[in-house]
């Protein structure tokens, strides 16, 4: 059965998607742009920190689902500019204690909003 996964700690949907979706045990996340869920407002900072916000979104969403990051098993990175790839990647591991998902990272034309970075996640029950 589809479960809507919905939190007030991550960014509000702006269109026709959810925040997440929990199915038969595996959690979808929608793709998370460095949006601050209490403004609404995009963070433009450095790379860093529109990664920190994007990957706080996706932690939201799966702890609203009942699991934490360590459930996380596939993440796919998207970055306007790959050469942040060096920089994104010391922030992302630094929201795992080890044992890290299989990753994807591309670079991507255009994200919305002109964002620098877009992350989605799926993490399964044990």
């Amino acid at each position: 059965m589809k479960k809507i996964i919905k939190t007030e700690k991550a960014p509000k949907a702006v269109g026709a998607y959810s925040q997440g979706v929990d199915f038969s045990g595996l959690v979808f996340t929608s793709g998370q742009i460095p949006i601050d869920p209490a403004t609404g407002e995009l963070n433009t900072g450095d790379i860093a920190s529109q990664a920190e916000q994007s990957m706080k979104n996706v932690k939201a969403i799966i702890e609203e689902a009942g699991l934490s990051m360590d459930d996380i098993l596939k993440v796919t990175i998207l970055l306007a500019d790959i050469a942040d790839f060096a920089v994104v990647n010391k922030v992302y591991e630094s929201f795992f204690e080890g044992n890290y998902p299989a990753r994807s990272c591309f670079a991507a034309r255009d994200l919305p909003k002109g964002a620098g970075i877009e992350i989605e996640a799926i993490a399964g029950r044990r």
